[in-house]
């Protein structure tokens, strides 16, 4: 890899420029329309990065298939649902509120902040929704 004047970069700034073009076009996979032509994108990807990334490749195509189930669910739906984000934010929700008590007394006192923190969740989203309609 080179400069715009011919110069090679510094292999810290060849891997830098690698990973963002490597990780560039695994997004556009999930940027398809529907699962086929997502699949014919992963295809393409093979192609282009096997030689120079191999186990980069051999990673990304572990269990694939699964990080596609979004294409399922109405379209609507899918930059909701085809990341873990959401997920995460709630399990770190939890997982403060949980800091702040320190030891529950029992199992149905977890429970209940879980489902305290979920529903919290739920009021934030039915509040986004009723402004979208207003």
């Amino acid at each position: 890899m080179t400069l715009a004047n011919d110069q090679p970069l510094k292999p810290e700034e060849a891997k830098r420029q690698r990973r963002f073009e490597i990780t560039t076009e695994a997004y556009q996979i999930y940027e398809a329309d529907s699962m086929e032509p997502a699949q014919q994108r992963l295809q393409q990807f093979i192609i282009d990065w096997q030689l120079l990334e191999p186990k980069a490749v051999q990673v990304f195509q572990r269990d694939f298939d699964l990080t596609l189930t979004f294409y399922q669910f109405d379209r609507t739906l899918h930059r909701h649902i085809r990341t873990t984000n959401h997920l995460e934010r709630l399990f770190r929700e939890f997982r403060t509120k949980s800091d702040e008590i320190g030891a529950f007394p029992h199992e149905t006192s977890c429970l209940t902040v879980f489902f305290l923190v979920i529903e919290r969740d739920h009021a934030k989203h039915d509040r986004k929704s009723v402004a979208k309609n207003s």
